[in-house]
């Protein structure tokens, strides 16, 4: 007789004799697949950035056994990539038709859909791994914190870097004490999120395309006309869709301050607008540029504030003093990746200590480097960075880790519970957009501003019955 790992009931009085005859493959009611087992894998999304989730989860060895988007200009080719996994244009039916089937859910939708989509598959069992930021308002962030602890499933947020070697050694490198006491850091995401040219646009009728199921791109947003602006990718410079640069980098530019100096909520955020933005005459749209200053509080109780630069192009970012020869080596030329991509297109971070600073780039801490770089060569030299302390990730993959898990082994690093403050964090930060100039304080109980009634009209987002948040 075959027994479905997910139907097999684990009957309380007998569970010891019954474990020790039957093989793992039956024992699935924990919510753990065996390691020998394929985890067989759906995607909801499959073109633009969920094509990445999809294929370092097969390259990790899961099976893809379904695909679904509702925009089919992009997706060809991961069709003819995986042409076994049926396709489909609504995420739901493929969860009913392929509900057994399926053990993991790659959530890789625009913002406005990742707690609906999460949490309804977090609900029918399945262990998600979901892309970044984590949803669209606080409120979201809470329910799919408390769906995915309540549900004992394996959940990932996908800010890769958690999984990365340099991320570790950078919470090594500082609680070592290698560059002292540190009070302070400086990022920067130069790219501009903001279509304030393309208001008037909205403005005109615009036709559907045919490949686009625009009814259900929008899901739980209340209904707007087409705008060929909106999609693909663009949804983020949008307010209705989108969380702008802080939600689409904080998890990986903040991710080596919450892990090393365990970050919460901010209690305080001010934000300055670059540019002539008008939070009521252009708020459908973010600004092009804004500076943002965050106050925490470290796990050892000490301050710490964390200032935000976006929009501004690396070459406006202010530089440690004395620093600026270091800066021109950043990141290194030699490195393929970054062949192709303008200097001041690279995001990074600057970490203050009173002995010296720390320079990162983007996801995971990588290209970790201090500074000056004449120290950088000198701790090299005399073998005297820190020993490595905390567990690595194998092959620094996130998708090894998601499957690792998965099957049983151990955690992810980056879950819901964990990756919950930083994606909030950007939320109260971008809510503090539309009040700016002024410092807003944060009550932390009670999860709104208590001196900005317009920033706390922000931290919420509206959203049509029917979907679960």
């Amino acid at each position: 007789m075959q027994v479905s790992r997910r139907d097999f009931v684990k009957v309380s009085g007998g569970a010891v004799s019954l474990f020790s005859i039957l093989p793992r493959r039956l024992l699935a009611g924990s919510g753990q697949t065996p390691p020998s087992e394929t985890v067989c894998v759906a995607s909801i999304g499959c073109a633009g950035r969920p094509v990445a989730d999809i294929n370092g989860l097969a390259g990790a060895g899961a099976k893809i056994v379904g695909l679904c988007d509702v925009d089919t200009r992009r997706i060809d080719g991961t069709r003819k990539k995986y042409p076994d996994a049926p396709f489909f244009g609504d995420y739901r039916e493929m969860l009913d038709k392929l509900d057994k089937q399926i053990d993991a859910v790659i959530v890789g939708t625009p913002d406005h859909w990742h707690a609906a989509q999460a949490i309804e598959c977090l609900k029918r069992g399945k262990h998600v791994q979901c892309e970044k930021p984590l949803a669209q308002s606080f409120a979201e962030v809470e329910k799919m914190m408390a769906v995915a602890k309540e549900s004992k499933l394996v959940n990932q947020a996908m800010n890769q870097g958690h999984a990365y070697d340099t991320l570790r050694d950078f919470r090594e490198w500082v609680e070592a004490g290698i560059i002292g006491n540190v009070t302070e850091a400086h990022i920067w995401t130069p790219a501009v999120y903001s279509f304030m040219d393309q208001l008037p646009e909205m403005k005109k009728h615009w036709d559907i395309p045919k490949e686009l199921d625009w009814e259900r791109w929008q899901g739980p947003v209340p209904r707007r006309p087409y705008f060929p602006k909106y999609l693909p990718g663009a949804w983020r410079f949008w307010t209705a869709y989108g969380t702008y640069t802080l939600g689409d980098w904080s998890c990986h530019l903040m991710d080596p301050l919450f892990w090393t100096f365990g970050l919460g909520f901010p209690h305080a955020v001010k934000s300055e607008i670059i540019g002539d933005w008008d939070p009521v005459v252009h708020g459908a749209t973010f600004p092009k540029g804004a500076v943002t200053t965050m106050e925490f509080t470290k796990r050892d109780g000490s301050p710490f504030t964390l200032k935000w630069f976006d929009g501004l192009g690396r070459d406006k970012v202010p530089v440690p003093p004395g620093f600026g020869d270091d800066m021109k080596k950043f990141p290194p030329k030699c490195d393929p990746e970054y062949r192709k991509t303008v200097d001041n297109m690279v995001e990074g971070a600057f970490v203050y200590g009173d002995k010296g600073v720390i320079q990162y780039a983007h996801h995971g801490a990588i290209y970790l480097k201090v500074l000056p770089e004449s120290r950088m060569v000198q701790l090299r030299n005399d073998n005297a960075l820190p020993p490595k302390k905390y567990p690595r990730v194998p092959n620094g993959s996130p998708f090894v880790e998601f499957l690792n898990a998965v099957r049983g082994g151990t955690p992810v690093g980056s879950d819901f519970a964990y990756a919950g403050a930083m994606s909030q964090t950007a939320l109260v930060a971008i809510a503090a957009l539309f009040d700016p100039g002024k410092r807003l304080t944060w009550d932390t109980a009670k999860h709104e501003f208590s001196n900005s009634s317009v920033a706390n009209q922000h931290i919420r987002a509206e959203r049509l019955p029917g979907y679960g948040v």
